[in-house]
């Protein structure tokens, strides 16, 4: 469901998301060829998943990239998990937005975000007061243009961990996609959104049939958040204890990575729309070889077919 320029939600039915969908690996260091992830696309349609979202940084331009994906498929669903603000001007995303909610009618998802300060340092702006800032941003989408943007609604979600971003995207937007908290994050977030806001969840999966190498390397890619004071403020706002989140305990790596087999991932999904997500993405750890990736999703799919 688009906004329209005075910020309310336009009427109609967003995509058919369904419960479960992929992160396409992530890496900082190298770009899969457009065959490769056409390929991959394909192989995730197939292997059952409602919903595939993508990454973008500045230098990387989520709207091609789908644009490339969407001509490769059927049926799933496409978000940007997420669409950097900094990489474009406002009114440019929604022309981009639109075109593809036109071409596909009911497989496209805008999901926005403000990042960090660096990213925007690297465009040569001031990142400001996160809020005001996204904000700002929303409301100059849909500012008139000349020659207008396609005449076509799409969800648009705002990324938002902490109170203050939720209760925005719950303003402005059709919704919030919260990543890397557990599933008492996402009940926090569902009691800020409301019961018709679209909630997805983007958990971190460290797939692995042996479960202590499992959580160790969850370890990891758990400490890598809280390394940033936005994830470490939000899990200790939901109660777990400064020692804990420093020291990235047992309790805490459990509640807020999904690490082991396919069956321990999916009871972690599970708790995720339990809790109130509408829809969870499942992401592997930054840096996973691409190829190898798409496997330990195939693989995963199995155990997730039975999740409403």
């Amino acid at each position: 469901m688009n906004t329209t320029a005075d910020n309310a939600p336009a009427p109609g039915a967003g995509p058919a998301l369904g419960p479960v969908g992929a992160l396409l690996p992530v890496s900082f260091t190298s770009t899969p060829s457009a065959d490769r992830q056409r390929d991959a696309a394909v192989r995730l349609e197939q292997a059952g998943y409602d919903a595939v979202w993508t990454n973008e940084v500045i230098g990387k331009d989520a709207f091609t990239q789908l644009a490339v994906l969407l001509a490769a498929t059927r049926r799933v669903v496409f978000g940007t998990s997420i669409a950097n603000i900094w990489a474009r001007e406002p009114q440019t995303a929604h022309a981009a937005a639109a075109l593809l909610a036109q071409a596909y009618p009911g497989q496209f998802v805008l999901g926005l975000g403000v990042g960090y300060p660096e990213q925007a340092a690297g465009t040569g702006r001031e990142f400001g007061r996160p809020l005001a800032t996204l904000r700002d941003y929303v409301h100059r989408m849909t500012v008139p243009a000349s020659p207008p943007a396609a005449d076509a609604v799409y969800p648009r979600i705002l990324g938002a961990n902490g109170p203050k971003m939720l209760a925005l995207a719950g303003e402005i937007a059709d919704g919030a996609l919260p990543a890397g908290l557990p599933p008492e994050g996402t009940a926090e977030a569902r009691a800020l959104l409301g019961p018709d806001k679209l909630l997805v969840v983007a958990l971190s999966v460290v797939p692995d049939q042996d479960p202590e190498r499992a959580r160790e390397a969850a370890r990891q890619q758990a400490a890598a958040s809280f390394s940033r004071p936005p994830f470490a403020a939000a899990l200790a706002r939901l109660g777990y204890p400064e020692h804990e989140i420093a020291d990235v305990s047992d309790r805490v790596v459990d509640a807020t990575i999904g690490h082991g087999g396919p069956d321990a991932i999916a009871a972690k999904v599970g708790e995720h729309l339990a809790a109130g997500a509408d829809h969870v993405s499942l992401m592997l750890p930054i840096g996973t070889d691409f190829g190898t990736g798409i496997e330990q999703l195939e693989q995963l799919s199995p155990a997730l077919s039975d999740l409403s």
